[in-house]
């Protein structure tokens, strides 16, 4: 089940709050993707605002990045470490 559809079956409309608020991180980032945390040389975390989420990235270079997951910001917090190539 996706995270939205999860939210959506809590209360009607959360799950397409919580897609808005996905997007809206990532356009965030997008903007500025070296504002946000560092976790190492290349991969970095955008928190979202209103759930307790947030994006991993990896910057390629300058102009390309990879979304490896959006992820819970406290549940099994290293899953998304087998995505790196």
């Amino acid at each position: 089940m996706k995270r939205s559809q999860f939210f959506e079956l809590r209360v009607e409309g959360l799950g397409k709050d919580f897609a808005r608020e996905v997007f809206s991180t990532i356009d965030r980032v997008l903007l500025m993707p070296y504002s946000w945390s560092s976790m190492s040389d290349s991969i970095h975390r955008c928190m979202c605002k209103r759930f307790p989420y947030s994006i991993l990235y990896e910057i390629v270079d300058e102009e390309n990045l990879t979304i490896l997951a959006v992820a819970h910001s406290s549940r099994e917090p290293n899953y998304w470490k087998h995505r790196l190539a």
